[in-house]
This record gives structure tokens, C-alpha cells and sequence, in this order.
């Protein structure tokens, strides 16, 4: 029998496991039940950690650079430089797992965007002419201040990027201020209680009027804590992190030599299928006819939207290890054996 032509492709699962760990999992598990299948591994993020670690894992080329951390400490920081191509993980430089420990009230309010500044500058030192930031996974809500102080100011840091074309990638739609914004909804998940909300709402809105008209009502202006409202002052773009990954790793020319797509996330639901990317993925799939499966950390979405979404089935580790504390203690192995047993148990054939 032929065997297929395997495309994995999972993103990260939550912190149990990375996009590329992920990824050598599937592979390790599906080879133990199918060994003549052939295997391409491409991780993918939508932007938030692991980015720089799964275009590392495709195009090389990882810097290092010794930057500003959240708080007080100095941090070790990895970025991509490919050509003239700069792409750099905010979480990186000002990531909740830079804080030390659980995020408090007094980090909400001292966390800052120093250090994404200040790889910005290496890029551009480097000879980047275009730096790629993948948000998410932010320690802070400073609006991104820290990043442009780091530049110099807003003035400086136009200047200062004049001809570099400057891309935050990110899924996160919501705008800089309200009820939406990056202090209301991402505010708690960062320590912050509700004075301590009002109090960062109010240190963005006055930070909005210094960025000029339209920037903070701006589509993703409250990705990573308002980073992104300032690379949109600065003169940057948005663009959802799983199109930024699948155009700039040739997504587009694996997924064309595969029989098949295995795609996996921490957590498969409704919002998997708007701009995630098990749904970039899947669309990429739908026009060749390639059946896509999921393998996810845990499966909420009705059996019934699966086909709709161009999905032939979704499978849960949790289902399989037996219970979520299991499941994510021992991730790795037990998405190892959950892709053995899906791939014992599929029987399509390659396409002729």
C-alpha cells in the first residue's frame, strides 16, 4: 500500500506543549502505526508565543538579543532574521512568563514594552526592511508606550522606521479602549482587579490622544496589551498571525503535496474556526479536497459543524487520557499515543 503524504501542522497547546513539540509529537505517534506515510512537519502560531519558535524551526536564522524585561530584570530575547525579513515574538521581551511568578495587581500596573522596542531598533540595526511582531501572551497594558519610548518617542520611531515596512500579526480584533479594549478583556488575565482595570483604561485614554485620530478605535489597536495600537501609529499593519506563518513559510505549497492535514490546538471550539489556525488550514484544504483532522487538547464544538468547517473528525486528549489533569501533565505522550491511535484507525488512500 502507498503510503500518504502526511502535512502536521498543529499550533501551540496552551502551555503544555509548543507548536514544535506538538508537531514531533503527531509525527513520532502517527510513524509507530504508519510507517510508510511520509511526514512533513510545520508547525504554525497565530502570533502569541511559540511564533518565533516555529518560523526558527522552518527558516532558521535566530538572533539573540539582551533586551528589557516586563519588570526590572534584563531578559535574553530570540528573534528571526530571514534576508531582510525581521520577526520578533513580544513574548518574548515582555511576556507573562517573564514576570517571575502569577501575575498581580502591582505587575498589571509596572509591566511595560520596553524590550519590544528595543528589538525593533536590533532589526533595524540588522538591515531588516521588514519586521514581522507576533502579539499575544503580553505581561503588559502600557498601550505600547514602552516599546515607543524605546525608539525614541513616536516622532523618532516614524523616522526611525521610514521605509521598513512594519507588520503586527495578530488574530485579536478588539480596539485600544471600552468595554473591549485591552484593559477591560485582557486586563484580568494580566492581575489586574477592577480599579485596577479603571486605573490602566485611564492611563491608555490619555496615552490614546498623543497617538493620533483613528488609531486607538482601530481593529487590533488592543492586541498584547495596546502594543498593537502603537505599531499602527508608527505606521504599521495588522495582519492575522496564522496568514503571516502560512504565507511566509509556503503553507500554500504543503498543503498542495499533502493527502492529508493533521492540525491540533489546546482547545478546539467556535472561535477555532474564525481566523485561528485549524480554520486557515482547513480553507486551505477545502479546494483540493484534503480531509483535515484535529487532534486538541479538548473538543467543544458540536460533531455537526465539523463537515461545514471542512474538518473529517476532531479527537480530544483528554478524552483520551481519561480525565485534563492527565492530559495536561503528560501532553506530549499522550498526544503521542492519541496520533498512534488515530492512525491506526484511518484508512483513506493517498490521491492518485
Amino acid at each position: 500500500m502507498t503510503g500518504l503524504a502526511v502535512l502536521i501542522a498543529p499550533d501551540c497547546y496552551g502551555d503544555s506543549l509548543t507548536a514544535v513539540q506538538a508537531a514531533h509529537a503527531i509525527a513520532d505517534g502517527w510513524q509507530q502505526a504508519r510507517g510508510d506515510d511520509e511526514l512533513t512537519l510545520a508547525p504554525q502560531s497565530d502570533g502569541g508565543p511559540g511564533f518565533v519558535d516555529v518560523l526558527a524551526s522552518r527558516l532558521g536564522g535566530v538572533q539573540t538579543s539582551t533586551v528589557s524585561g516586563p519588570l526590572q530584570a534584563r531578559v535574553s530575547a530570540h528573534w528571526v532574521l530571514h534576508g531582510q525579513t525581521a520577526y520578533i515574538e513580544c513574548a518574548q521581551a515582555c511576556g507573562l512568563t517573564l514576570l517571575g511568578g502569577p501575575p498581580t495587581v502591582q505587575t498589571a500596573v509596572a509591566a511595560h514594552s520596553g524590550g519590544v522596542g528595543e528589538l525593533i531598533a536590533a532589526a533595524v540595526d540588522a538591515g531588516a526592511r521588514r519586521i514581522v511582531v507576533g502579539l499575544g501572551g503580553s505581561s503588559c497594558t502600557d498601550g505600547g508606550r514602552g516599546l515607543v519610548d524605546a525608539l525614541g518617542g513616536l516622532a523618532a520611531g516614524r523616522t526611525r522606521l521610514a521605509g521598513i515596512e512594519l507588520i503586527a500579526a495578530s488574530d485579536v480584533e478588539h480596539p485600544l479602549l471600552g468595554p473591549m479594549g485591552a484593559a477591560a478583556v485582557f486586563g484580568p488575565q494580566k492581575g489586574a482587579d477592577p480599579a485596577t482595570v479603571e486605573l490602566l483604561e485611564a492611563r491608555l485614554t490619555a496615552w490614546a490622544a498623543e497617538l493620533g485620530d483613528g488609531i486607538a478605535e482601530s481593529p487590533g489597536a488592543g492586541a498584547a496589551g495596546g502594543i498593537g495600537a502603537a505599531l499602527l501609529a508608527l505606521g504599521g499593519r495588522r495582519e492575522p498571525g496564522a496568514a503571516v506563518i502560512a504565507e511566509h513559510t509556503g503553507l500554500a505549497t504543503d498543503i498542495a503535496r499533502a493527502d492529508l492535514i493533521i492540525t491540533g490546538e489546546g482547545r478546539f471550539d467556535d472561535q477555532s474556526l474564525h481566523g485561528k489556525v485549524v480554520s486557515a488550514l482547513a480553507g486551505g484544504a477545502r479546494g483540493r479536497a484534503i480531509p483535515v483532522l484535529v487532534l486538541a487538547g479538548q473538543v467543544t464544538l458540536a460533531p455537526s459543524a465539523l463537515a461545514p468547517a471542512g474538518i473529517a473528525a476532531a479527537h480530544s486528549i483528554t478524552d483520551f487520557a481519561g480525565s485534563v489533569q492527565r492530559a495536561m501533565d503528560d501532553a506530549e505522550a499522550q498526544l503521542r499515543g492519541l496520533a498512534r491511535q488515530t492512525a491506526a484507525d484511518w484508512t483513506v488512500t493517498a490521491r492518485e
